[in-house]
């Protein structure tokens, strides 16, 4: 898929501010410094669309972002970063699970992880939020130019085995080296226009 516009649309926190149109819709769940923000960028060919900070917890609110004029993407807030007031944190799990109970057009999650981490409850609760509604969920390791292939493999079993999944539903990301883009892209393509040439 090629990248011809995109633009930032909106910030949301709550579902009466959510863009009202049909584009099939993609999210990028994950807890905080887990790369979401660094992921999108480097998937959209831009440095800053998607504001990005050197300490976790920069994203705080559901942000909206629309791709050729025809995708959404949504870049959601990040989960368990201790140094936000307590009110934030406990409020972030709600924000994200009513997102998605409310997104018909959601066509499928990424659920991001540090490739060095493993699985704890917010992947769980997640991942059974959007398995609800029946979304599709690609596991999607971030800064896996960190890891040896040998490191990465033994990782990868680790999750596999937490979270009860295949390998085909495990993808490893890079936002520094590129690693991952052609698969995110496809993945996107492929659900948002079913039967199109995903070039």
């Amino acid at each position: 898929m090629k990248i011809k516009k995109v633009y930032f649309l909106k910030s949301c926190t709550k579902p009466a501010d959510y863009p009202d149109y049909r584009h099939p819709e993609f999210a990028f769940f994950g807890r905080s410094n887990a790369g979401k923000s660094s992921l999108i960028n480097m998937l959209l060919n831009r440095k800053d669309l998607v504001k990005t900070g050197q300490k976790p917890g920069v994203t705080r609110t559901i942000n909206f972002f629309v791709l050729n004029d025809s995708i959404s993407l949504v870049d959601l807030p990040g989960y368990g970063y201790a140094r936000i007031s307590k009110d934030q944190s406990k409020g972030f799990m709600p924000m994200l699970t009513t997102y998605i109970s409310k997104r018909d057009n959601l066509r499928a999650a990424f659920v991001l992880m540090d490739i060095r981490r493993v699985p704890e409850a917010f992947e769980h609760e997640i991942i059974t939020s959007l398995h609800s509604r029946k979304i599709p969920v690609a596991i999607t390791l971030t800064k896996c130019d960190k890891l040896s292939k040998n490191q990465r493999e033994k990782q990868v079993r680790l999750i596999e085995a937490e979270l009860g999944v295949g390998r085909d539903s495990i993808f490893f990301t890079s936002s520094k080296s590129g690693e991952g883009k052609r698969d995110i892209l496809r993945i996107i393509s492929e659900a948002a226009f079913p039967g199109r040439d995903s070039e």
